[in-house]
């Protein structure tokens, strides 16, 4: 039986969700609400369902048994804590929330009414970042001494005047590292573990009228000793794809995007050089790099399958609210570091 879905807002990512809710396996959409009517009216008018004068009436139609939040990241929050209290299943777009206090107020509803909460790092799902996953696990890296994550994105003025919640510490929770950046810092951490210390610097050095950075710069000390940097920003025209970095005693490799640039061992077995040419040449858009809206939804659609899943299957999405927290926690810690001066310790 197919789960009905409703989208609470309209924005740009709402439009990703929606086709990926369209090429879900167990999932169809019902309707949107939006604040300003007049958006859901044109999101329906281009993806169909029905629109929603209020929350509350989504939350009332029975059909309706999950819920996507696609609000900006502070406004999270609320939507999320009203429709797990309605008994709908929740899918959060990144990030889950802003701190890690609105991040457990989600978290704490969902549990409480006995609903799955899935956020949304579809990179996760990609071929390429599911084989790096595969030989960290089998140790192929040997002792790993460094993991690092490169954002090296562009956004015009433009963009960031083009809605007032951009930008803003309240609604934005931060710049490149927060807004763009944090697929990479999600990635970083699935393949490396937590991160004990971090040590950062960061400046708004070419955009005006906003309060969060537009680029920043922290070193990392990983749990299990290895070391790593994390560099984003948003001022580097025309803007490259997304880049993971792990190395060790045994092996390197390099995620750029969905290709694999690197993928290098000490000891090497048939499926390498398989890999090598498979993997190579399998990003097919510009990644958000200077285009926000130049992604595909494959990964999105591969998020609402598995937490469509759960919910049948009634167990947790891979990417549960504890997995989306740990982005939230690590990036306000760096924030920390960078506005104190000071190391930080998690």
């Amino acid at each position: 039986m197919s789960i009905g879905i409703g989208i609470v807002g309209a924005g740009m990512i709402s439009n990703f969700h929606a086709k990926a809710i369209a090429d879900s396996t167990n999932g169809h959409l019902v309707g949107c609400y939006n604040r300003n009517t007049e958006r859901a009216e044109e999101f329906v008018a281009k993806h169909g369902g029905r629109v929603f004068k209020t929350l509350e009436q989504m939350l009332a139609d029975p059909e309706i048994g999950a819920v996507s939040v696609c609000t900006p990241s502070g406004a999270h929050a609320e939507p999320a804590i009203q429709a797990a209290e309605a008994g709908k299943h929740v899918m959060i777009e990144k990030p889950l929330e802003v701190t890690q206090e609105r991040c457990d107020q989600i978290i704490d509803a969902c549990e409480k009414a006995g609903v799955q909460l899935g956020v949304t790092f579809q990179s996760r799902f990609h071929e390429s970042s599911r084989l790096m996953k595969k030989a960290v696990e089998e140790g192929r890296f040997g002792k790993i001494t460094m993991g690092d994550a490169y954002v090296k994105w562009y956004r015009s003025q433009e963009y960031y005047d083009s809605g007032a919640w951009r930008g803003t510490w309240k609604l934005d929770g931060g710049g490149a590292l927060m807004n763009q950046a944090i697929h990479s810092v999600d990635l970083l951490l699935w393949l490396m573990g937590d991160v004990s210390e971090v040590s950062a610097m960061a400046s708004t050095m070419t955009h005006e009228r906003i309060e969060v950075e537009d680029i920043v710069v922290a070193t990392l000390k990983f749990k299990n000793g290895a070391l790593g940097v994390i560099e984003a920003t948003t001022t580097t025209y025309p803007g490259a794809l997304k880049r993971i970095e792990i190395g060790g005693s045994e092996g390197s490799a390099i995620l750029e995007e969905e290709d694999l640039t690197q993928w290098e061992f000490a000891n090497e077995t048939e499926e390498d050089e398989a890999i090598r040419k498979r993997m190579a040449g399998m990003t097919e858009t510009g990644g958000g790099a200077s285009d926000p809206s130049a992604i595909g939804h494959h990964g999105h659609t591969a998020v609402f399958n598995d937490f469509l899943d759960a919910i049948t299957e009634g167990h947790s999405p891979q990417i549960n609210g504890t997995e989306g927290r740990r982005s939230v926690a690590l990036i306000n810690a760096i924030y920390e570091s960078a506005r104190t001066g000071k190391t930080v310790q998690l």
